[in-house]
Order: C-alpha cells, then sequence, then structure tokens
C-alpha cells in the first residue's frame, strides 16, 4: 500500500503543471460579506449601517480620514507637540541699534571671537544674525552669518563693511 502511494506521488511530481492545478493557498480567499440577506446572515435589516443618521441613509459617502465629525487625527497632530523642526539652527539676533552697547566706543569691528569672549554668544548658538531695527552713528566691520537687507544698508550708510561667514557666505 505505502508503495503504490509513493509511485502515484512521484507520477504526480514529475507531471507538468497546468492553469487548472493553479490554486489559492488555504484561508487566503475569504467570501465577501452579502448585506441585507436576512437576520440569519448577521448584517440583515439594517445592513451594518446602524439606525438612522447621516452614514445610514443612501447616496452618502464618507470622506477620506473622516471620524464622524471629531476633529480628524490628521488635523489634531499639528497641536500635540509634534511636528518639531529636527535639526533647528539657534541664531544670535542682534539688531543694529544693539551693536552701539556690545562696542566699546574706541572699538570699530564685531567679530565672531568678540562675542565669544564678551558673553553674549553661548556655544548653543550656530551664528549671528544681523537685523535692521535702530541706527548705526559710527563705522563698523561686522562678521555676520546672515544680514537682512535693512541691516547691510544701514552699515554700509554709516561707512562700514560686512563680512558674511558660513555657508550664507
Amino acid at each position: 500500500m505505502a508503495k503504490q502511494s509513493q509511485q502515484a506521488a512521484e507520477t504526480e511530481a514529475q507531471a507538468p503543471l497546468s492553469l487548472t492545478d493553479l490554486r489559492p493557498a488555504k484561508g487566503s480567499v475569504k467570501a465577501k460579506l452579502r448585506v441585507g440577506r436576512g437576520r440569519a446572515s448577521g448584517a440583515g435589516k439594517t445592513s451594518n449601517r446602524g439606525h438612522n443618521g447621516e452614514g445610514q441613509r443612501s447616496g452618502r459617502s464618507r470622506k477620506r480620514g473622516f471620524e464622524g465629525g471629531q476633529m480628524p487625527g490628521y488635523r489634531r497632530m499639528p497641536k500635540i507637540n509634534g511636528f518639531q523642526v529636527i535639526n533647528r539652527r539657534n541664531w544670535l539676533e542682534l539688531n543694529i541699534g544693539d551693536l552701539e552697547q556690545i562696542l566699546l566706543p574706541e572699538e570699530n569691528e564685531l567679530t565672531y571671537e568678540l562675542l565669544l569672549t564678551g558673553g553674549l554668544m553661548k556655544l548653543k548658538h550656530d551664528g549671528v544674525r544681523l537685523l535692521g531695527k535702530g541706527e548705526l552713528k559710527r563705522k563698523i566691520s561686522v562678521e555676520a552669518h546672515y544680514v537682512t537687507p535693512s541691516a547691510r544698508e544701514k552699515i554700509e550708510a554709516a561707512g562700514g563693511t560686512i563680512t558674511l561667514v558660513g555657508a550664507e557666505a
């Protein structure tokens, strides 16, 4: 008996496959749920739509992301301390008006090293950004990573020069 089944298995293994031999894997194909086909089906009467309401009526299509009127997840996310900038740059922002207070009367050059030794610039800062608020009364040469157009105009009007440092240069 065992010999016969072994021989049958060998002949089956040698036979070429045809389209009629192909079958989906067991459990991979599931019958479609047929709603509204009576109480015995488990999806009768209201056809899994619930009783009286927006989704129960015909012709109603649900938008993607709709959560029954609740604020959808994609709109809630920004409010939940999310979406923080990963590689955030931390700049030391100085106004033109601040330069008069930072520099001593005999100093006429604002450098990166001067800010570090003076204690204004910390190691957590990535660089210096010069903004245009205030007035400048004397000639100053400035080293900065970024200078706004209004700040550039005021420095050059006072006879000063600007040197850009870093990637922006």
